[in-house]
């Protein structure tokens, strides 16, 4: 038995490549975080994590995702996909579930580095998440959300086809911070016009949607 089937796993646009992080990847995630994610007066995480002191950042983010590897179980995981273009890490996009096989019910969430923000990358790396989600995970309905300050993940959002279910408000750096919520099944989803490279997937389906033999 493969012990961590998921790393065969390749999803690949006409732009990026998306893999399950490993650690010489994770580095490489590390450092592009070390150089700027979001603007210092902004904050687009629930989570304030980038706001670590300099020299923890990267260790932080690497343990954080080390963590997610070691906690996967069937009912409970996140599939953090390394964003890759022209062979160098750009991002991440995740994509997480809890009790799939009931739910049929997926989150994504995603960040790049800014310098390669506003080039259409971000909704290239969703959409890649969302074919791969609805066509071979079987997947029902697809969550999101975003701080309504952050207008680029509201218009990758609007241009794949969520409609927003209502707001939350959260404290953020001790200040409210209002969040989107949005939600996309199957038919509601506009599709890209490329098509979805994906290999690998027979090696990790069982491990995905928690198949077990007879």
């Amino acid at each position: 038995m493969d012990p961590w089937p998921v790393r065969h796993l390749v999803l690949r646009t006409p732009r990026l490549e998306l893999r399950p992080d490993d650690d010489a990847g994770l580095f490489e995630l590390a450092a592009l975080a070390e150089q700027g994610i979001h603007p210092p007066e902004r904050m687009p995480f629930l989570e304030p994590w980038t706001d670590a002191l300099p020299e923890e950042l990267g260790r932080n983010m690497v343990q954080h995702y080390w963590r997610k590897r070691a906690d996967r179980t069937s009912q409970d995981w996140e599939l953090n996909l390394l964003v890759r273009k022209d062979g160098v890490v750009i991002g991440t996009q995740g994509i997480s579930t809890i009790d799939f096989a009931t739910t049929r019910e997926v989150g994504t969430g995603s960040w790049l580095g800014m310098r390669y923000q506003g080039a259409g990358l971000g909704t290239e790396m969703r959409a890649a998440a969302l074919l791969f989600a609805f066509d071979y995970l079987g997947v029902e309905l697809a969550v999101s959300g975003a701080f309504q300050d952050n207008p680029a993940s509201n218009r990758v959002s609007a241009k794949l086809g969520y409609r927003t279910t209502g707001t939350r408000r959260h404290a953020v750096r001790g200040k409210l911070a209002i969040e989107n919520n949005v939600e996309l099944t199957e038919p509601e989803f506009r599709r890209p016009q490329w098509s979805l490279e994906v290999v690998g997937f027979e090696k990790c389906r069982a491990w995905l949607l928690d198949e077990r033999p007879g």
